[in-house]
């Protein structure tokens, strides 16, 4: 069963690039409703802690010392069909598959530097968005 929240983070090249409006405009325009955002730096653990999934994977300690190279912009959004309708936004993890309109396709530089993470699952956002945000209350 699909909730209508999700979790998204604008990544520290898309923060500095100064392209942290023009994305929230998209979002915003897309019908998500901002819930919690806040504007915050990852230490080099606390991104190790957020991507522990990945701890054995071999580019883990480059997306630790990416992540946690400036600051990031993290949200939890609500709308319906919240999870699949913000992939659908966000586009491909590649920038280069990407399709157009989509904010990877207009603002990431690579497919490590690709401007936005979004949760890939309904059961993700709850841990990614809890992570950053413990339990949010309705606004």
């Amino acid at each position: 069963m699909s909730t209508n929240k999700t979790f998204t983070m604008i990544k520290p090249d898309a923060v500095a690039d100064g392209n942290s409006g023009a994305i929230i405009k998209m979002i915003e325009e897309a019908g998500f409703r901002i819930v919690a955002l806040k504007k915050t730096k990852l230490t080099a653990e606390r991104a190790g802690e957020f991507y522990a999934v990945h701890a054995e994977r071999p580019f883990y300690n480059d997306l630790c010392k990416y992540m946690s190279s400036g600051a990031i912009i993290p949200m939890i959004l609500e709308k319906d069909n919240a999870v699949a309708d913000f992939r659908t936004l966000i586009g491909a993890t590649n920038p280069a598959n990407a399709d157009e309109g989509t904010i990877r396709k207009l603002f990431a530089k690579s497919i490590e530097a690709n401007a936005i993470h979004g949760s890939d699952s309904d059961e993700n956002a709850q841990i990614e968005g809890n992570f950053f945000f413990g339990q949010v209350e309705q606004y």
